[in-house]
């Protein structure tokens, strides 16, 4: 299948803004594929979308300007300002990580600039890695789980699938939030109040001088769970099995790269020696007739996770990132940005 002409769209007036915001103009290090033409999972009508980074103005470092990032939703074009997606990069974020993994012929600009940051990705890495793609692949298996649940489980089965999942959720966010420990929450199942249940969760919480912040926090993710189960109606199943596959692909592929990152202390994003797995997955191989996953994926997704396991325990990533060595990168690459000189 051949693949679009990217150079020429980004030529296109829909890309205009690549050329035109002061913010991007001639200041972009680099502008890559991402999504599944970036992790080489691409099928026909798949999405083009496209990630990278810029330079800041001198403004920007010296005067009152700021420059995060910038968003086209219309193109769902996302470009980072440098100093943004360095924070990112220190913390091992995913999504951030992968703008970095791609083979040279999958970005569309690279300056001079953007090869150095392609060339130092190694001094951002560390054992934050865990965390965050392990945190990634947590959520996308429990979205992978609430698709299933909501199809194959009758009500009172899915009740119980549901406050499993809630407590994973608040064990995640307990970890993450040490505040969140002034106080008790405690989840069970009873008979429903809520008439079209049988049974439903209730919670009993106590809590003393908890930032009010921290509390909302709690409930966000309490509620992105429940949400994700209770989205019902008038739903198309083929596109339901489309999402259910591309979760649980996506869920391995996260697997592998965190891997990689942990053994070979570099970012991999496009999956070429994996991809006949990967689209296997995504084409819907390992889906079963009533519409879950076959217990040949769970067999695959126990050999990821127990490498993922193993890597982790002995990687030989610092427990943070060199904070001289990147601040040492950071610098030159901002005085390039404060004298113009890209």
């Amino acid at each position: 299948m051949p693949s679009p002409d990217f150079m020429k769209m980004l030529e296109g007036a829909e890309y205009a803004f690549l050329r035109e915001n002061p913010h991007l103009a001639n200041k972009i290090m680099l502008l890559g594929l991402s999504g599944s033409y970036g992790y080489g999972t691409n099928r026909e009508g798949s999405d083009v979308d496209f990630r990278g980074v810029a330079m800041q103005l001198p403004s920007d470092i010296l005067g009152l300007t700021e420059f995060e990032q910038y968003v086209d939703t219309d193109t769902d074009t996302v470009v980072y300002g440098f100093n943004k997606l360095v924070k990112l990069l220190l913390d091992c974020n995913p999504n951030s990580c992968e703008i970095l993994g791609l083979p040279r012929d999958k970005y569309m600009i690279l300056s001079p600039l953007g090869e150095e940051l392609l060339q130092n990705q190694s001094v951002f890495l560390s054992k934050r890695a865990i965390k965050a793609f392990g945190g990634y692949a947590s959520a996308q298996l429990r979205r992978l789980q609430n698709a299933i649940a909501r199809d194959a489980l009758p009500q009172t089965e899915r009740e119980k699938h549901i406050l499993h999942s809630v407590q994973n959720a608040m064990e995640d966010f307990n970890r993450r939030n040490p505040r969140s420990g002034t106080g008790t929450v405690r989840l069970y199942i009873d008979q429903a109040i809520t008439p079209e249940l049988e049974t439903e969760i209730f919670v009993d919480a106590n809590y003393q001088h908890l930032p009010l912040r921290d509390y909302n926090s709690m409930l966000d993710t309490l509620r992105c769970v429940v949400r994700d189960y209770d989205k019902v109606g008038h739903r198309n199943h083929k596109k339901d099995e489309n999402h259910l596959n591309k979760h649980a692909m996506h869920l391995v592929r996260l697997l592998m790269t965190v891997i990689d990152i942990l053994e070979k202390h570099t970012i991999i994003t496009c999956r070429e020696e994996e991809l006949p797995l990967l689209m296997k997955i995504r084409n819907g191989g390992f889906m079963a007739e009533d519409g879950t996953m076959m217990p040949e994926f769970y067999e695959i997704l126990d050999h990821y996770e127990h490498h993922f396991q193993e890597a982790a325990q002995k990687t030989t990533l610092p427990d943070n990132p060199d904070m001289e060595k990147v601040g040492a990168f950071v610098e030159k690459i901002n005085r390039h940005a404060v004298m113009e000189d890209y």
